[in-house]
């Protein structure tokens, strides 16, 4: 039962977020129509970028549910790989002999594919594995960006040489370890200056697609599973190689987790991991210090059981590290439900679950992003949605809905799932722009602002693509092309940074910067992967609004604080590390 003066802070809490929310609303003035708001321009192909996703082919013994099982792998993840100042753009594909793009931006508004000449196209071979997603970061902090591709299989290290070419370094990384991935942050969780590196288990690591031992691969469970792939915590040992310390921090989750994003939740200046799991519960391991990580009882068991992606925002600008998970949503057959956390850690030890109406109910959704989408001072939500679009006449959720009823070691094994076939599961379902208004809540205005595909998303990553101080959005489709959105939006005011370390990583992944504006503060963090299969442009975008900007505080990993005043808007500012 809960005491009286617990109630009495809850009830404190509650009326203080109402008034941020309400002030947050006022600041960024009254919302006219969605289609003033937010203008989306499909551009891909115009843009120079040709690229589709093609799925896995499996061993026949599971080819009645292949569809189901293979149906990932659309990746995108954004870094400027050759310092030119200018975001670029890398894509997976997941069959074999298919190659991966490396888009080089041609500060003209196109991009030409460099991935061959590169040396991080021909990645997926038989034998090795097929690619998954990517992330970057500079893990020897040289001053380039480095690639690590994550694959149902080996996954690969490429150390940027500096001349637009790639080594592969993976064995002598120590880090030729056969997973099967769909997931993989860079972070410095022990804050030495050096990057390491988690990579999630999603099917268990003894699995191999293409000569499966046995078809009991699949899930015990739809809501409580812990039989998947054991997630992996590698540290960087400054030498060039990666030492795995999973047991020994205590962040081996076997819960099929599809996702993970890493930022100071608790704000004891240390960064923790937040994971997206399928068939259970999401999951919060919390730094301690950098020696251990403590899953945390925050509040997350009740709600999610199909997790995603997760993507972390300051919702309604308290300056606080919120969470997005989506999940599942299907009329007639299941309603998880999309699941927006607000963080109250450091108030009541916990996140409240506050997501309702168009925030829930996406669909079935995968990658997802924050992003000021219109500059007016409040992060939007881009949700990409649907599984697989096969036979609209023909839909696999009643034969699915049957599998489910029955017990563990039964659908445990892929041999008895009703096949497939070329039915739909899910598809041809279409994107969400979610329009953020404040205390009027979130708003979907995907076909005013032009974003109307049916394609089945996966991967959504957000960039200023062509350095105008607008967030441009890209999304990966399984089985299908690549989309590029250009923002064609209005011309409110805005503010980006662009962060160097010095004790800290060179690529600032883990560093904090909040933006005092209006009423208001909202904190970003620089990413080291976030959402679904997919990495943000690690310059840090705030949109103002007719808003005055105060005052600017970055966090850095090594603990330093520093607080800038004055600032001009309407630019990128480059900020190094102070010595």
């Amino acid at each position: 039962m809960i005491s009286w003066r617990r109630s009495i802070v809850i009830a404190a809490f509650v009326a203080a977020i109402v008034t941020v929310i309400v002030l947050n609303a006022r600041a960024a003035g009254s919302v006219a129509t969605a289609s003033e708001t937010i203008h989306l321009n499909e551009v891909a192909q115009a843009s120079g970028i040709d690229f589709s996703h093609q799925a896995p082919t499996l061993d026949p013994k599971i080819a009645n549910i292949a569809p189901h099982i293979g149906a990932l792998g659309a990746c995108v993840s954004v870094a400027d790989f050759n310092s030119d100042g200018w975001p670029d753009l890398y894509f997976t594909t997941s069959r074999f002999g298919a190659q991966n793009a490396l888009y080089l931006n041609q500060k003209d508004g196109t991009f030409r594919d460099v991935a061959a000449e590169a040396g991080v196209a021909d990645v997926n071979r038989p034998g090795e594995g097929v690619s998954m997603g990517a992330v970057w970061g500079d893990y020897d902090n040289d001053g380039n960006e480095d690639l690590l591709v994550y694959k149902w299989g080996y996954p690969q290290l490429f150390h940027n040489l500096g001349n637009g070419r790639f080594e592969d370094v993976t064995a002598k990384a120590g880090l030729r370890q056969w997973m099967n991935s769909n997931g993989a942050v860079w972070l410095d969780f022990d804050r030495d200056g050096l990057l390491d590196l988690y990579i999630t288990g999603y099917f268990r690591s003894d699995i191999d697609f293409w000569h499966l031992k046995t078809t009991r691969i699949m899930q015990h469970s739809w809501e409580f599973a812990t039989n998947g792939g054991k997630n992996l915590l590698f540290k960087n040992m400054g030498d060039g190689r990666f030492k795995d310390v999973t047991d020994s921090l205590g962040v081996g989750s076997t819960r099929w987790t599809l996702a993970a994003a890493a930022a100071d939740f608790n704000d004891d200046g240390w960064p923790d991991l937040y994971l997206a799991n399928d068939y259970g519960p999401e999951e919060l391991y919390l730094n301690r210090g950098g020696k251990k990580f403590e899953l945390a009882s925050a509040g997350l068991a009740d709600d999610s059981k199909s997790g995603m992606a997760v993507a972390v925002g300051d919702v309604y600008n308290r300056g606080e590290h919120d969470v997005f998970v989506t999940n599942i949503s299907e009329k007639g057959f299941l309603f998880q439900g999309n699941n927006l956390r607000l963080n109250f850690l450091n108030e009541l030890g916990r996140f409240d679950e506050v997501a309702t109406g168009v925030v829930a109910d996406a669909g079935w959704a995968w990658g997802a992003q924050f992003g000021d989408l219109n500059n007016d001072g409040l992060l939007d939500l881009f949700v990409a949605n649907g599984f697989i679009s096969a036979d609209s006449t023909h839909d696999y959720w009643y034969a699915m809905s049957k599998i489910a009823g029955a017990q563990g070691n039964i659908f445990e094994d892929a041999k008895n799932w009703p096949p497939i076939g070329n039915a739909s599961l899910s598809g041809y379902e279409r994107s969400r722009v979610l329009l953020n208004r404040g205390q009027a809540g979130f708003v979907d205005v995907a076909q005013q602002a032009g974003v109307t595909d049916r394609l089945d998303g996966r991967a959504v990553a957000m960039a200023d693509l062509f350095n105008r101080g607008l967030l441009d959005v890209v999304v990966a489709n399984e089985q299908g092309r690549a989309l590029l959105y250009r923002n064609t939006g209005n011309t409110a005011h805005w503010i980006e940074f662009k962060l160097v370390g010095t004790r800290s990583n060179r690529s600032a992944i883990g560093a904090e910067v909040t933006v005092a504006f209006g009423n208001g503060r909202q904190r970003q963090v620089v990413d080291g992967g976030m959402g679904f299969c997919s990495q943000n442009d690690r310059r840090l975008h705030f949109g103002l609004g007719d808003q005055r900007l105060g005052q600017v505080t970055i966090r850095w990993p090594s603990g330093t604080q520093q607080i800038l005043s004055g600032l001009a808007i309407d630019q990128l500012h480059v900020i190094t590390e102070p010595q």
